[in-house]
């Protein structure tokens, strides 16, 4: 299925996860517009937007950096792409922050910081995409495995993913008159640098061996998802899909 003429927001969209679909909808001819938030990822963005000027040449490539726990911030994101590109049509919302850490530990500040990215950020581009996005669009925002777990240390970033699933399966329902499918998507443990950090040797090995195969999720296990999702999978609406190679269901 082609995308040529279609525009895409990938939030989080220059490094890992993000640039790995915007590969995947590039390769179908959606137009990108590519979203990074802190100065660190600059290079990663430039690399990236000269690799798919080489790489789709017939592909417009525009990034944009932002700091999307405001909904300002947001709304401007989506208004400078509407007008850069016309219209949009499919939202991608990779953004998000992991903690590990016992309650007792976690700071008050941490706790805000935690619900400003992974709840407050998915509302507002929900919001957002509501307002912008074609009829007949396609909105999917990345959540976590972990909503489906039962453990400990993860309370603060299980428990600001998890309004997620209640705000895809509201807007489902407001869009599905304008043809717009509204899902989210639950990754395993992925084998990105956002995981290692927190973990220790042992529980990466656990990690490992609740996954097909015994490894962790891979990027190139989620981009497919995400792609069908946009493209022959719009009948799928209101859903969260667990993909975690057997890591843990409901």
């Amino acid at each position: 299925m082609s995308l040529a003429g279609k525009t895409a927001i990938i939030t989080g969209g220059v490094k890992n996860l993000g640039a790995e679909i915007a590969q995947s909808l590039a390769s179908l001819g959606a137009n990108l517009a590519l979203h990074y938030n802190s100065d660190k990822s600059g290079d990663s963005a430039t690399n990236l937007l000269k690799e798919f000027k080489e790489k789709f040449p017939g592909t417009t490539v525009k990034v944009y950096q932002a700091d999307l726990t405001t909904e300002a911030a947001i709304e401007k994101l989506f208004a400078d792409v509407k007008s850069d590109f016309g219209g949009i049509d499919i939202v991608i919302n990779t953004v998000g922050k992991v903690l590990k850490k016992d309650i007792t530990s976690i700071t008050e500040a941490e706790y805000d910081e935690m619900f400003a990215v992974n709840s407050k950020c998915a509302f507002f581009v929900l919001k957002a995409s509501a307002k912008y996005v074609n009829d007949g669009g396609r909105v999917v925002t990345i959540v976590t495995s972990l909503l489906a777990a039962f453990t400990g240390y993860y309370s603060s970033y299980a428990g600001s993913k998890a309004p997620v699933e209640h705000f895809t399966r509201a807007v489902s329902k407001e869009l599905q008159p304008r043809l717009i499918s509204v899902n989210s998507v639950a990754p395993g443990p992925m084998d990105t640098e956002f995981f290692y950090p927190q973990e220790s040797p042992e529980a990466v090995a656990y990690h490992k061996s609740q996954g097909l195969g015994g490894r962790l999720t891979d990027i190139k296990d989620i981009a497919p998802l995400v792609k069908f999702l946009v493209t022959e999978g719009g009948w799928i609406t209101g859903q969260t899909i667990f993909a975690n190679g057997g890591y843990t269901t409901r």
